[in-house]
């Protein structure tokens, strides 16, 4: 079946049960990263992923990688180092340098980034509009560590991570797990499978059941959790301690 082309007149994306077995969850193809179609297509469980020069790529892997926050697994490990590494966390006070970091960092296995310029711009946007947001680790006022996603409705949509200093962004998301859970989000989308997060606790849905969760969990707005928390730095220990 080909590739459905999107045009830039209408926001609307053919039945993810359409898209490819190989490359598994290839959808569409074509139209544009504003704010509009981005939110369109993360509620019906499709995200862009492509590299610089390419045409936009529009996917709906299956399986799809989720994580309950309840779920989050944390180590010992992780524990000692929130209590005794020094750490401090922030919420959106640094969403452009985790972009930054997220794009810049080298990740194994892979050629360069895939969050070229018209990618960060586009997130940058819905940062602007209170669509986007950030976790921020800091040590000694450098940021070492952090991840960014969309929230829709009670569903957090993460787009990347990245961690300059053991454990950085493990506590980013352990902090995000924690006050999703406290506000009764269900669910944070890791689109596909990583050994790494599913040793954190994710798990592989097949996608109908992921898109009926969105059905259900990604439609109504509702508060960012992290607008109960005030601005500035607070120090990781809170996240052993509480």
């Amino acid at each position: 079946m080909p590739l459905t082309t999107l045009d830039g007149g209408t926001t609307s994306f053919p039945d993810p049960a359409t898209a490819l077995a190989e490359p598994n969850g290839l959808l569409a193809i074509g139209g544009d990263l504003s704010p509009t179609r981005l939110v369109a297509a993360y509620r019906r469980g499709i995200f862009p992923w492509y590299s610089p020069g390419e045409p936009i790529l529009w996917w709906s892997p299956d399986p799809r990688l989720v994580l309950a926050p309840t779920d989050f697994k944390a180590s010992r490990s992780l524990r000692k180092r929130a209590r005794h590494g020094g750490f401090e966390l922030s919420v959106d006070q640094a969403f452009l340098g985790v972009l930054h970091h997220c794009a810049a960092t080298p990740r194994p296995g892979q050629r360069g980034t895939w969050i070229g310029a018209g990618m960060a711009e586009a997130y940058a946007r819905l940062h602007r509009l209170g669509i986007a947001h950030s976790v921020e680790i800091w040590h000694e006022g450098t940021l070492v560590g952090g991840l960014y996603g969309l929230a829709l409705g009670r569903v957090f949509f993460g787009e990347s991570m990245f961690s300059h200093a053991p454990d950085a962004s493990k506590l980013a998301l352990w902090w995000l797990c924690r006050t999703l859970s406290r506000d009764h989000w269900p669910l944070i989308d890791c689109q596909v499978e990583t050994p790494h997060l599913l040793s954190l606790g994710a798990q592989s849905w097949p996608r109908q059941r992921f898109l009926a969760a969105l059905a259900a969990h990604a439609v109504e707005p509702d508060a960012w959790p992290a607008l109960d928390w005030p601005a500035g730095k607070l120090p990781a220990t809170r996240l052993a301690d509480d």
